[in-house]
């Protein structure tokens, strides 16, 4: 059967995907099932996207309801369940406007938008420039893969477009060198991703806070990947204490469904009026619905403070797993975004963990990324450690 569907789909689908040779049919929790009955434990959750879990019989109940209530009547309407989603996320996040859509890419199409229309209503037509740091991930659509500070993304594409500017993250110096009188925003994401697990120094955001309020230009935050809990606070902004003007969600927002949505500040949001922007399916009541109860539970069931105990204690144990292997270089992240470097390619230590029941990702090539639901536990934890320790051997 699994041989039959994985013939079948490589006839029918784009290769846009080297897909492993498993065809995954079911989930609970942080566990999944393939075709065969075979068990895997999750270290993925669909890149950083099921925070709660696969199967979360709260998101299920909500999503349940909401289908049988009320689908699309597109974003000519209002709806309740968009209401309440854009409500919550304003009351708690420095923002106070919220335009949704369908994805991080577009979320942050949106975001360099709203930036470029914010100083044309100002009347500074001249400041377009975006300045993004090297080794970021935004997107694969034409704009944000022209935003983002990765070569082998834009590969075949060219040319990118034009309007980005690209300097070394961390490096406060070539940042303030870099901002000129046609730069209108730095986007950033607080910890890159895609990029390697990559942390900023301790007061390297600070920093580019205070290199944009001087230049008068905005800052973007890119929390695609580390929001909604993934690092120990709802957004990672909050661990540096730095509000940026816009910010970019998606991924874990509704724990697995379609969405994305674009933040900012009052003065900011003005500057997209009626025939700005727009996305038709974009917060949907279906989808609004379930991310109402993702919501939900992060802040009441101690989930948050749950991803930042048995982040640390992760770490911990990736910590030692280096003091045992030479291979291993560096361990890195925060909460449950862990990186682990190694001196080698990590291809073959992704299939061996999959042979074992494990699944775990590979990023630019040798950093072992660690991406679990936000509800993984110390046994799931050290049954893995073990894993890569007997691997590793």
């Amino acid at each position: 059967m699994t041989q039959e569907i994985i013939k079948k789909a490589d006839q029918v689908i784009a290769k846009t995907y080297k897909r492993f040779p498993i065809v995954i049919a079911k989930g609970k929790g942080c566990t999944l099932w393939d075709t065969e009955g075979k068990k895997y434990t999750d270290f993925v959750a669909g890149i950083a996207v099921c925070n709660l879990g696969h199967a979360h019989p709260g998101v299920s109940k909500a999503l349940s309801m909401q289908a049988d209530t009320l689908f699309h009547v597109s974003n000519l309407y209002y709806t309740i369940p968009q209401v309440d989603l854009a409500s919550w996320l304003t009351e708690n996040s420095f923002a106070d406007r919220v335009f949704f859509c369908n994805s991080g890419a577009e979320a942050n199409e949106a975001a360099i938008k709203l930036a470029r229309k914010y100083f044309k209503e100002k009347g500074e037509n001249g400041r377009y420039r975006i300045i993004s740091m090297e080794h970021s991930f935004h997107g694969r659509t034409m704009a944000t893969l022209s935003a983002t500070g990765q070569d082998k993304i834009k590969q075949g594409f060219e040319p990118v477009l034009e309007g980005f500017d690209y300097v070394p993250f961390n490096d406060i110096s070539a940042l303030r060198g870099t901002i000129g009188p046609s730069t209108c925003a730095v986007l950033i994401e607080p910890i890159q991703g895609e990029g390697g697990v990559r942390c900023p120094d301790p007061d390297y955001l600070k920093a580019v806070r205070q290199a944009c309020d001087e230049t008068g230009i905005l800052l973007i935050f890119d929390e695609i990947q580390t929001g909604m809990g993934r690092t120990g606070r709802l957004f990672a902004y909050e661990h540096f204490g730095i509000p940026p003007d816009i910010m970019t969600l998606a991924k874990a927002l509704a724990n697995g469904l379609p969405i994305g949505a674009m933040l900012a500040r009052e003065e900011v949001a003005d500057a997209f009026g009626p025939g700005s922007h727009a996305s038709t399916f974009g917060g949907t009541p279906v989808v609004t619905a379930a991310s109402l109860e993702v919501v939900r539970v992060l802040s009441e069931e101690n989930i948050i403070d749950h991803c930042k105990n048995i982040g640390g204690y992760f770490k911990d144990r990736l910590s030692w797993l280096k003091d045992r292997h030479e291979v291993i270089e560096d361990v890195r992240g925060m909460g449950l975004l862990l990186g682990m470097k190694l001196k080698i390619e990590g291809d073959q230590i992704v299939a061996s963990c999959m042979e074992k029941g494990f699944l775990i990702n590979c990023i630019q090539g040798n950093i072992l990324r660690f991406i679990p639901p936000l509800i993984i536990e110390k046994e799931d934890i050290d049954a893995l450690v073990a894993c890569l320790d007997e691997v590793m051997n």
